[in-house]
């Protein structure tokens, strides 16, 4: 993604001064490196993906960091509402009828 003034990959000391000439000639102001893979992790935990492959992704060991990134998104909070809302409009429709009970002797007497 950049390259240092020899067109090799730049050195860490070196990285943060690239970083910040790319944002600034871009127009970007205050946004750091690690801003990118919290914002890549955050997408991927909002496709639904869970924890463990959360954990996989990243790298991490531990569910705890992984949660880091599973913010509760606006329209993410708004499709789990329509779903719980369809599960109670599912439940309060009226069951079909069943067929009524079979007049005489259906079982209700001893042979």
């Amino acid at each position: 993604m950049f390259l240092g003034s020899k067109e090799a990959t730049p050195r860490r000391n070196h990285f943060n001064r690239l970083w910040r000439k790319a944002c600034n000639e871009a127009g970007i102001k205050g946004l750091h490196f690690r801003d990118l893979r919290h914002t890549g992790n955050t997408l991927a935990a909002s496709t639904g993906a869970s924890t463990r492959e959360l954990m996989t992704r990243m790298g991490h060991s531990t569910a705890r960091a992984a949660l880091i990134y599973q913010h509760a998104s606006a329209a993410r909070d708004r499709l789990i509402a329509d779903a719980l809302s369809d599960l109670v409009d599912k439940g309060r429709k009226p069951q079909r009828k069943q067929d009524p009970e079979p007049e005489g002797h259906a079982g209700d007497t001893p042979d």
